[in-house]
């Protein structure tokens, strides 16, 4: 036994002594940058311009216009970005600080408070919310460790502990006891220092109200992944945010029981008629009640026969035991039976349908990625995959899309003054990306740099020192 402890603690400090310190991951801290010649896509959904220069001063935006006329100052560190394209730093907004560690006998997670943050970072993400907490401690802890300094990752909103009702589906949700236990919840976090909340499918109505009220009481928002209530329900009661576009709306479920999740969820969205009334009103209450949506299309596209297994590189930041579980799950689904494959492949047609046409009624579409489901979405690409999906399955266009990843979640969140977009006086974050992923989606998988307030973060070396690192912390 001796032996055996002490060869365990012998593994645990070597693990402890590998893990980089930030400093190895920064690649530029001059007070004074300047990238020239660059394409500018600057978050506002504007065409891209060419031939730009962008002058980081101090963490600040403090030029940009076109090369031939924009000042490069003397002392500026110069950054050639012929070939590059900037985009205004990720605002994500269905982020978490865990990942899914085993789906059998039982839905586990596990905290990963060392991996995540420099891997959302080094995905393009410098501001994210997340949208539920198994551990808000972790949550809080980190965002507050990334404030003083004391470690890099993306600033954060933190989400409290999902407020469920009575039939969680695993021990780690909190189960509400009615209304009052829902206030309570809710103004013992916020006093906690969460700064949003997040109610879950088997919540009731009431709850919901509750929980609502309160978060509204302590100048918070409120968002839900639903299913007991619907979408309408909850657009009446006064939600901020839905979760999941239209994937998870049971308003079209037949014989839909009040305060209860049905059956056929994902048949009811793959059968639904685009173009009858009971959409286009949803839609139109939705905009009028200014609720807003959060689209996670690359969760969802792990599940559909026929999409692309996730990117080698990203599997390998995970450890080998979730990597087969994830490898072998993939499989699985691409021999689905083919009626319940043809579901799915509709359910997924028609749900990116519906995020087109609530932003084209005048809706306020966000993005996050949600790294759970039986895993694959992996912070680090999984924003690049949602991006691109946002072009390929909703439509959009690119310029479209980092709006809808950038501008629209800084609105939301009330900092979009200080970032959301690439503009003069605004932080300095910006994502580079090699090629032009406005001719060419798949560019922006050419990611080698991420600037947070100023400072660039060397991609690869965060990669590289995150491998087989997720599922572990």
């Amino acid at each position: 036994m001796k032996h055996t402890l002490v060869l365990i603690l012998a593994l645990l400090a070597a693990v402890s002594g590998a893990r980089a310190a930030p400093e190895d991951w920064v690649a530029y801290q001059q007070p004074v940058i300047a990238f020239t010649h660059a394409t500018i896509v600057d978050g506002t959904g504007a065409a891209p311009k060419h031939d730009q220069t962008l002058v980081i001063e101090k963490g600040r935006i403090a030029e940009l216009g076109p090369a031939t006329s924009t000042k490069v100052p003397a002392d500026a560190t110069v950054i050639d970005a012929h070939g590059k394209t900037l985009l205004p730093g990720f605002v994500m907004m269905h982020e978490h600080l865990f990942y899914t560690t085993r789906l059998s006998p039982g839905y586990y997670i596990t905290p990963m408070s060392y991996s995540f943050p420099p891997l959302y970072l080094a995905g393009g993400e410098t501001t994210i919310r997340t949208t539920g907490s198994m551990t808000p401690y972790v949550d809080l802890n980190v965002r507050d460790d990334i404030n003083a300094g004391k470690r890099i990752g993306p600033d954060i909103d933190v989400t409290g502990p999902y407020l469920n009702g009575k039939d969680g589906f695993t021990e780690d949700l909190a189960r509400l006891s009615g209304p009052a236990d829902a206030t309570r919840t809710v103004d013992y976090w916020a006093e906690q220092g969460v700064t949003s909340f997040k109610a879950y499918m088997q919540i009731t109505r009431a709850e919901l109200q509750a929980a609502i009220d309160a978060a509204h009481a302590h100048h918070d928002k409120i968002t839900g992944h639903l299913c007991s209530v619907t979408f309408r329900e909850a657009a009446d009661l006064g939600i901020d945010d839905l979760e999941h576009g239209f994937f998870v709306a049971t308003d079209f479920v037949k014989d839909k029981q009040p305060d209860q999740c049905p059956r056929g969820g994902d048949a009811s969205i793959a059968a639904l008629d685009l173009d009858s009334p009971a959409v286009t009103s949803l839609i139109k209450l939705l905009v009028a009640k200014h609720v807003a949506l959060t689209s996670t299309l690359g969760v969802f596209a792990t599940t559909v026969p026929g999409q692309p297994e996730t990117p080698q590189a990203a599997l390998a930041l995970l450890n080998p035991a979730l990597r087969n579980l994830y490898e072998s799950t993939w499989k699985k689904i691409q021999a689905m039976p083919a009626a319940r494959a043809k579901t799915e492949q509709a359910a997924f047609a028609n749900a990116t349908r519906l995020e087109k046409r609530f932003v084209e009624a005048g809706g306020l579409l966000m993005a996050g990625s949600d790294p759970t489901g039986y895993g694959g979405v992996i912070p680090g690409y999984s924003s690049k995959r949602q991006l691109e999906l946002l072009v390929q399955a909703d439509g959009f266009s690119f310029p479209q899309a980092v709006r809808i990843m950038s501008l629209n979640a800084a609105q939301f969140e009330g900092r979009d003054k200080d970032i959301g977009s690439l503009a003069v006086g605004k932080r300095a974050d910006i994502v580079v990306v090699d090629g032009d992923p406005a001719k060419d989606i798949t560019a922006i998988e050419q990611m080698p740099l991420v600037f947070k307030d100023g400072i660039g973060y060397d991609t690869a070396a965060i990669f590289k020192s995150m491998q087989g690192q997720v599922g572990m912390n």
